[in-house]
């Protein structure tokens, strides 16, 4: 009876055993090409997936093309639109006594500097010099001594900016980012500010009331302050304003740029001040020598002056020595 039941479930057993055989043999086919679908699917769903993201990147990165493209054509702009503003600038009278912060008309400039030619002229004449010599003291302060004033007082006051500016910079981006606009942040510098940024920033503020739009108004400020400091200041005004961003971010780093710019110029200056020592003494050495030899022997140097040959090497003397300090004027002036 116990070897019958064991045959029974044997023959059961194999019996089923055949059957899921049988069934997995007529169903593998079906089964592999579920699989094979399924795996297709995942594919095809990973594909569009892959697509959808690239399509956005692709999308984004157009955008930031276009965007590139804006920039660098307004940059174009701008650049363009300063080389012409900077040519017309340094040609004008008007231009150069509004730089120097003088309240003058290039007519009463004009006025007196003539005045003041007529004076030395009166002067040198008084003092017993020929009428030559009188007549080219007197051009030499008429047309020399006030232009070279004026340019005293631009380089005074440009130099006075470059101190104020980073600090003025640094209190707008504080204003900017507690939530003022950039109006606002103008208005603040131009009545709180240190001259002569505060004067600069006024003019801003006035022109934009006048309907100008705040790019324009602070590009017009490169006519009274001709730096390229205050360029990068409008330059990212004028992007900012067109392309947006974070404001407060870009005169941060601004700031941070002028500040370095303005050490670097420390430096350079220290390091080229024994070149400028040695430029300065080897410049004054014919005078002094000069001056020396007529001190202890007036007889000896004055032929120079008295005979026409001492007047020829008097000239050629005066355009060598020009040439030389123009050389060493240019070999120890750095452009940062």
């Amino acid at each position: 009876m116990f070897g019958l039941d064991i045959t029974i479930v044997a023959i059961f057993a194999l019996a089923a055993l055949s059957t899921a055989g049988l069934a997995y043999g007529l169903l593998f086919s079906r089964i592999e090409a579920q699989k094979k679908t399924e795996i297709r699917v995942r594919r095809v769903q990973a594909s569009e997936t892959d697509q959808a993201r690239a399509k956005v990147a692709r999308d984004r990165m157009q955008e930031l093309s276009k965007r590139r493209r804006s920039v660098q054509e307004s940059l174009k702009d701008l650049e363009k639109k300063q080389q012409e503003q900077t040519k017309r600038v340094a040609t004008t009278l008007k231009a150069k006594l509004a730089q120097a912060g003088l309240s003058l008309t290039p007519a009463k400039f004009y006025v007196f500097s003539v005045v003041f030619g007529l004076f030395a002229l009166v002067v040198t004449l008084l003092a017993g010099a020929g009428l030559l010599v009188s007549l080219g003291v007197g051009f030499i302060a008429a047309a020399g001594f006030p232009r070279w004033f004026v340019g005293f007082l631009i380089k005074r006051r440009l130099n006075k900016f470059l101190e104020e500016f980073p600090n003025s910079l640094d209190v707008m981006v504080r204003s900017i980012k507690s939530g003022l606009p950039l109006t606002d942040a103008l208005r603040l510098i131009a009545s709180e500010g240190q001259e002569p940024v505060r004067t600069e920033f006024r003019k801003v503020v006035e022109s934009q009331q006048v309907g100008l739009s705040v790019s324009e108004a602070c590009a017009r400020m490169f006519t009274s302050i001709p730096l390229q400091e205050v360029n990068f200041f409008s330059i990212v005004i004028a992007i900012q304003s067109q392309a947006g961003g974070n404001l407060s971010e870009a005169l941060g780093n601004l700031s941070r740029v002028l500040r370095e710019r303005r050490k670097m110029r420390a430096k350079v200056s220290a390091l080229s001040m024994e070149a400028k020592a040695s430029a300065v003494i080897i410049g004054a050495l014919p005078f002094i020598v000069t001056l020396l030899v007529y001190l202890t022997s007036p007889g000896y140097i004055m032929i120079l002056f008295t005979d026409p040959r001492g007047h020829i090497i008097l000239g050629i003397s005066a355009v060598w020595m020009s040439i030389g300090i123009f050389v060493m004027r240019n070999m120890i002036n750095f452009d940062i």
